[in-house]
């Protein structure tokens, strides 16, 4: 049976059946094969019925033929181009050194409430102090 169809060949199939993990696609009236979820398209790939419905018209590349069990693996995914990786990535802003951030922050830490009120209550009067000059 395997004689018609080769690996790595691409032709044109029909979807026959969609299940959570894959496709089945007829390649001609006695052949059918598998179209594994992780083939279908590039990227991830959640629910199959997004992509593909029962009667749809598909072009498939032969990934692997296991002739002992009839079993082909096919992939939509390897006749399509991959898309093109953005080369301007936007680049984090870097982190200052830890030893310069802290000089620029309050002191913190695990100070009770009780140590931290006199802190906050001379910061409030401060505050109160620029806002009436």
């Amino acid at each position: 049976m395997a004689d018609n169809f080769t690996e790595g060949q691409v032709l044109e199939g029909k979807v026959t059946g969609v299940q959570p993990y894959g496709a089945f696609v007829a390649l001609n009236d006695q052949i059918q094969g598998l179209v594994h979820i992780s083939e279908v398209t590039h990227g991830y790939v959640k629910d199959i019925n997004d992509f593909l419905t029962v009667g749809d018209e598909v072009k498939v590349k032969i990934l692997n033929i296991d002739e002992a069990k009839n079993k082909y693996s096919l992939s939509i995914r390897a006749t399509e181009e991959a898309p093109q990786q953005k080369e301007n990535k936007v680049k984090k802003p870097q982190k200052q050194n830890t030893q310069q951030q802290h000089q620029n922050e309050p002191e913190s830490g695990f100070n009770t409430l009780k140590d931290k009120l006199n802190d906050w209550i001379k910061q409030s009067e401060e505050r109160e102090n620029t806002f009436k000059n």
